[in-house]
């Protein structure tokens, strides 16, 4: 579906996908969107909450977008970009029991990364976990688990967070395959009699450094339980947060879900 094609002051279209809204009058909106050429910018979508607007149905999460925006003016550092036009890119609509991970994904984004800060292989990974929850939801329960954590496994790569998995972190020996180690946020992965096998860590480095995706998220199937803590904390400690508020949001509901004690 497209919506009112950009005049002349129009960039080349960028593919995006909607991270968040905000309301910015009675009619408008702000839109935080993730692009693959640019990062994370911000964009007015004027008129779009209209009835009326073609852009209200297309402006939504967790879809494959292109969109047209407005050029920046060359002495505006972070300005609010105004969106021109913007259509759907093909994808299917995430089922329910999808979206409070990919609600996730999004706050992760949200949180960690910087404005017209471009990552197009978080952007391309985003894309590929979309699709992966899109497939596992209600099929297979070990699924998800392991696309959130070789998300979170990437996202902490291009942020430059994630040490190498293939080498103590401190002193860079090489993991032993029948070693145990921890990863820990302050001190990167260390000698734990508690933690992962060296082989578990040095194929997932493995997975890491051929950049297949799939690859990631079979390594990371095999090591859920393990990784889900560790890659958790890691992700709280340098986004700076005790608790991310999607997960806020899944306590509450699974409270929620309890059947009512007598």
């Amino acid at each position: 579906m497209a919506t009112n094609r950009a005049g002349t002051r129009a960039q080349p279209p960028l593919a995006a996908y909607v991270l968040h809204t905000w309301d910015w009058s009675e009619s408008s909106l702000v839109v935080d969107v993730f692009t693959r050429e640019q990062g994370r910018l911000a964009v007015a979508a004027k008129g779009a909450k209209k009835p009326t607007s073609n852009l209200r149905p297309v402006l939504l999460p967790f879809h494959a977008l292109t969109l047209w925006l407005s050029r920046p003016r060359p002495d505006a550092d972070d300005e609010v970009r105004a969106l021109r036009a913007a259509e759907w890119a093909g994808s299917a609509p995430l089922p329910a029991a999808a979206l409070m991970s990919a609600f996730y994904l999004n706050e992760l984004l949200m949180k960690g990364l910087a404005r017209q800060d471009p990552h197009p292989r978080l952007f391309d990974a985003y894309a590929d976990t979309l699709a992966a929850l899109g497939a596992a939801a209600g099929v297979a329960a070990a699924e998800e688990p392991a696309a959130l954590r070789a998300f979170e496994l990437v996202f902490l790569r291009e942020l430059g967070v994630l040490p190498e998995l293939d080498a103590v972190t401190l002193s860079a020996e090489p993991l032993r395959a029948e070693g145990r180690y921890a990863l820990r946020p302050e001190a990167g992965l260390a000698a734990d009699a508690g933690g992962p096998s060296g082989t578990a860590w040095i194929e997932l480095q493995a997975a890491l450094d051929h950049g297949s995706l799939a690859a990631l998220r079979a390594r990371c199937r095999a090591a859920a339980p393990a990784l889900r803590t560790a890659l958790r904390t890691l992700v709280h400690y340098h986004l700076g947060t005790e608790r991310l508020r999607t997960r806020e949001v899944w306590l509450e509901m699974q409270r929620l879900a309890e059947p009512a004690t007598r």
